[in-house]
């Protein structure tokens, strides 16, 4: 679904409407030259179900040609280069390359999910041609049809389909969408703590649980039942680290990263359009060339296309604010499982504490029995044969 085609403002747009899906992997063997190797990443759509590989080099053009031909719309932002490269070891390499393949994912859903950007064939290109050109298919596209503007069915006639409001209104959900911004990065740093927090004590539970049962009497440590329970707990208590950190964080960073490419939209229409507006303005003093003319009733153009761009991407950003809902409502529960499953090791461990105290006692018992008999023994005399 396009906005362009559903009409220029669109109000109610169903989060379902905004559907396809994309997996990013990395693939197992780097490519190149041995002191040259470089990372590909496997792209897989629901829409096109065919497999491509892209270098981070193909990202990058293909971001700039988005942001060139869209300047008008949230373009997710790109992750940023490897810095220091040399220095990293195996496994900050790994970590890496992990953690921009995440990024990288967020990138290509919020480009899928865009219903304007979904359509083009920028994304078309990208996600299905194959071969080593593929760059270079990338901006022979963008040279044939230029920016948004120029190809748009409204771009000229943007100004009837604002409201009349739209400069006060604009201010207020600028506003309102940069505290929400604020609060949803708090949000998601506590909730990385928490599932990383639920991962560190799930293994120090397991360990706690292992030290203690060693401590017990020997004759009771076949109760392999209750380690086994123990880890059973445990390791569901590390899968739910891990989950919340993919179902919780990773979603809070999408929702982030939309936000962002809004605040980046609004920075680039005050700075942009509307500032080459002005300066076409205040060259018209006297008589005025008939080009400068055609140049300053295309900035006014220009001017409205992008206000009312930005007030279809304020639409879309609220759309998703629902999301957050279910978000914190699926991290909360996973709190409350967690609680009560950790409760319950946690009641199963106590009883082998009165257990320890005994085996202490017992062995203390034995050790006063064995003096009073060593005391009341009598010494053995030894005579001549």
């Amino acid at each position: 679904m396009h906005l362009g085609q559903q009409g220029p403002v669109v109000d109610g747009l169903s989060l379902k409407e905004l559907g396809d899906s994309v997996l990013v992997e990395i693939e197992p063997r780097r490519k190149g030259l041995p002191f040259l190797k470089h990372v590909e990443y496997r792209i897989v759509s629901k829409c096109f179900q065919v497999p491509v590989q892209r270098r981070y080099s193909d990202f990058e053009v293909f971001h700039a040609l988005l942001l060139q031909k869209f300047i008008y719309r949230m373009v997710p932002p790109l992750p940023p280069k490897r810095i220091l490269k040399g220095v990293l070891n195996s496994v900050s390499d790994r970590e890496f390359n992990d953690n921009r393949r995440r990024a990288l994912q967020r990138f290509m859903t919020l480009v899928i999910r865009h219903p304007v950007l979904a359509g083009d064939e920028l994304v078309n290109i990208f996600l299905s041609a194959n071969g080593a050109d593929v760059q270079n298919m990338l901006r022979d596209s963008y040279k044939k049809t230029g920016d948004e503007f120029l190809v748009s069915q409204i771009s000229l006639h943007g100004k009837v389909y604002l409201p009349e409001d739209i400069q006060s209104q604009g201010l207020i959900n600028r506003e309102m969408i940069g505290s929400l911004h604020s609060s949803f990065l708090k949000l998601r740093d506590v909730a990385e703590r928490m599932a990383q927090r639920a991962r560190e004590n799930s293994s120090d539970l397991l360990m706690f649980g292992k030290d203690l049962r060693h401590t017990r009497p020997a004759s009771r440590r076949n109760d392999e039942q209750s380690l086994e329970d123990t880890e059973e707990i445990t390791g569901r208590a590390l899968r739910r680290g891990t989950r919340e950190e993919d179902e919780v964080v990773e979603k809070l960073n999408l929702l982030l990263e939309q936000l962002q490419s809004y605040k980046d939209l609004c920075d680039r229409h005050d700075s942009g359009v509307l500032l080459e507006h002005q300066r076409a303005l205040e060259k018209r003093s006297g008589p005025v060339a008939t080009q400068q003319e055609n140049t300053i009733i295309t900035m006014e153009m220009r001017s409205y296309f992008s206000l009312l761009c930005l007030h279809q991407e304020t639409q879309l950003v609220f759309t998703n604010l629902p999301l957050v809902t279910s978000i914190l409502g699926t991290f909360v529960n996973s709190q409350i499982q967690g609680h009560k499953e950790m409760g319950d090791v946690w009641g199963d461990l106590h009883p082998k504490l009165k257990e320890l105290l005994e085996s202490a006692n017992e062995a203390s018992s034995r050790s006063s029995s064995q003096k009073h008999t060593s005391k009341g023994q009598t010494p053995a005399v030894i005579g001549p044969t």
